[in-house]
């Protein structure tokens, strides 16, 4: 069950991903964004370590894993998984791969809102749906959530 505050969040997302295309992009596009600023974040070291802790990433993590938590345990989960899956990926590719993905990752989602939505991100709106992207396109998968209907 969806409680209350996630659910605004959804339905506010929603709002701005209407167009079955632009939210096909996102489904290519939010992935690879993910990886790359895990990627980059994991170049910068922390000036002292905490434990297994020891780049921005890992401290970025932590953070969006609580917050994630606050809102839904099982969404949460898959999240944790799915964003620490990254960690070993990003310390195998090179940087200019990862500096490609980001471009890539951009460009995508981008051309969802200007081509298709015609409408700006929703993060430029409120900057904490930047993190709800990725979980509300999990709550999709999971059937944790229902998107509303399409417009073409």
């Amino acid at each position: 069950m969806i409680n209350p505050k996630l659910s605004r969040y959804f339905e506010e997302y929603s709002d701005y991903h209407r167009h079955p295309i632009n939210r096909l992009t996102h489904k290519i596009a939010i992935p690879l964004i993910v990886f790359h600023i895990i990627a980059m974040l994991n170049w910068i070291p922390l000036p002292f370590s905490i434990g297994p802790l020891s780049t921005v990433a890992h401290l970025v993590y932590v953070a969006v894993i609580a917050w994630y938590l606050s809102l839904n345990t099982r969404l949460a989960i898959i999240m944790a998984v799915a964003y620490w899956l990254c960690f070993p990926l990003a310390w195998i590719t090179p940087w200019p791969v990862v500096v490609l993905v980001a471009v890539c990752g951009w460009m995508i989602q981008l051309a969802g809102h200007v081509v298709w939505e015609k409408r700006s991100p929703a993060f430029t709106t409120n900057l904490l749906q930047a993190l709800i992207g990725p979980l509300y396109f999990a709550a999709l998968f999971t059937g944790d959530w229902e998107a509303p209907a399409q417009s073409s």
